[in-house]
């Protein structure tokens, strides 16, 4: 939803999957047999699931040259970040700490192995610190299709109750991306849904 509103394309958004349903449906299934989200169809075409493949659809087919450049070598260094960004960051949070203190009820929560995961995320993000040290955005000096592979998890990393490392740039460039409208209309969104109490 973040790239479709950086992107400034027209859209038709279906809530499927957890409290809405409807992601073990035939019709939902023969777009996406994994039954997961997010999925897109563009027009007549083929059905498209996972993130990244999505992603890069449309930075290829609708994107401008700094956000996805038609230059091999500066697109796969943009690539390589938001692959970095989804392997090292998005997994080293979603699971491991944003599930075990959001989607866990307190008595059940191990602090132990939050504590473990926060430091290992953290180590992930002195990268990222050293990065943002020289550049403006994770890739380089302008906002790319990396930017949402990696900025997506900020909100809530930010948001949650948590002792964090700190990151003084990383800090710095969640300020750059919450100057966007588009940041602040599809991922600074409530998630009050998914606490567990």
């Amino acid at each position: 939803m973040w790239c479709l509103g950086e992107l400034g394309l027209a859209f038709t958004r279906y809530d499927i999957g957890h409290k809405y349903g409807g992601n073990d449906t035939p019709e939902f299934l023969s777009l996406n047999p994994n039954g997961t989200v997010p999925v897109i169809k563009d027009g007549d075409g083929t059905p498209i699931w996972e993130t990244g493949a999505i992603l890069r659809y449309l930075a290829n087919r609708y994107a401008g040259a700094s956000f996805w450049p038609e230059d091999l070598d500066v697109r796969t260094h943009i690539d390589k970040w938001a692959e970095w960004s989804k392997i090292n960051i998005a997994l080293n949070f979603t699971a491991p700490i944003f599930w075990r203190i959001v989607r866990t009820a307190p008595q059940h929560q191990n602090q132990d192995e939050i504590a473990k995961a926060i430091d290992k995320l953290g180590n992930m993000l002195n990268i990222a610190e050293t990065q943002l040290q020289q550049h403006n955005f994770i890739a380089g000096d302008y906002f790319t299709l990396a930017d949402i592979q990696f900025g997506h998890i900020l909100y809530r990393y930010f948001d949650i109750k948590m002792s964090r490392p700190y990151h003084p740039e990383l800090l710095n460039y969640y300020d750059r991306l919450k100057e966007r409208p588009a940041f602040r209309e599809h991922v600074m969104i409530s998630y009050e849904e998914l606490h567990v109490n």
